[in-house]
């Protein structure tokens, strides 16, 4: 039986931020209509925070630059670990140069253009790295406070993780919120609210029912 809670539908879509929003009410929507509570995986699973899956140190190629890890690989710190293949970094846009010269002197190569303020390099061990590049206001804060990771990478604060998927609004991304926010403590929910109210204000509805979600996935069926 779907449970009662209803999210009014978006009518109108006109640039690619109401896009995006779209495609959240969407997936939101859909989820809603099927979920029930205690269906997702046991709370052992969803408790576990484990960095077993092997990630290239890459602090070791870019010593100068401040960088944060974004993505799948950052996502560990804060629910169950996914497998990912992919290695992304966020970087300020002014630094960008910086850090490709430190990538280059290392042995690193780059592939491509992936869009506008995104590019891709394959490392010297073969890992295909994303550097994202931003001068958004909240960039300088994420990389001046990361949190870190078992193996010392510098990983991006939840608040600003959450922002990111939010605004990406991809399925796995919008998956990650819900898991992440799920699991998140009191005082993290807070924070990741706080966040979105000062940069995606219109985002902030679609989090709580994302939160909610992520909380039914832990609740035990009557």
């Amino acid at each position: 039986m779907a449970l009662p809670i209803e999210i009014p539908t978006i009518m109108t879509v006109n640039t690619p931020i109401d896009i995006n929003a779209h495609r959240r009410r969407q997936f939101i929507n859909l989820v809603m209509k099927r979920v029930q509570p205690g269906t997702g995986s046991g709370l052992y699973f969803l408790n576990k925070r484990t960095w077993t899956a092997p990630v290239t140190d890459i602090k070791t190629l870019i010593t100068q630059t401040p960088f944060v890890v974004v993505g799948g690989i950052a996502t560990r710190l804060y629910m169950p670990e996914r497998m990912t293949l992919d290695l992304d970094i966020l970087v300020l846009t002014q630094d960008a140069q910086s850090l490709y010269t430190e990538l280059e002197k290392a042995g690193s190569r780059k592939i491509g253009e992936l869009a506008i303020l995104r590019s891709q390099w394959e490392l010297p061990d073969g890992t295909s790295l994303d550097v994202l590049e931003s001068n958004a206001d909240w960039v300088s804060a994420a990389l001046a406070h990361p949190n870190i990771a078992p193996n010392g990478l510098p990983i991006i604060p939840l608040p600003y993780l959450v922002l990111m998927k939010l605004r990406s609004a991809r399925t796995q991304d919008l998956s990650d919120v819900s898991r992440m926010m799920g699991g998140a403590e009191p005082d993290e929910i807070t924070q990741v609210k706080q966040a979105i109210c000062q940069y995606l204000p219109g985002a902030l509805e679609d989090l709580d029912s994302l939160i909610i979600l992520g909380q039914l996935e832990r609740k035990t069926p009557n």
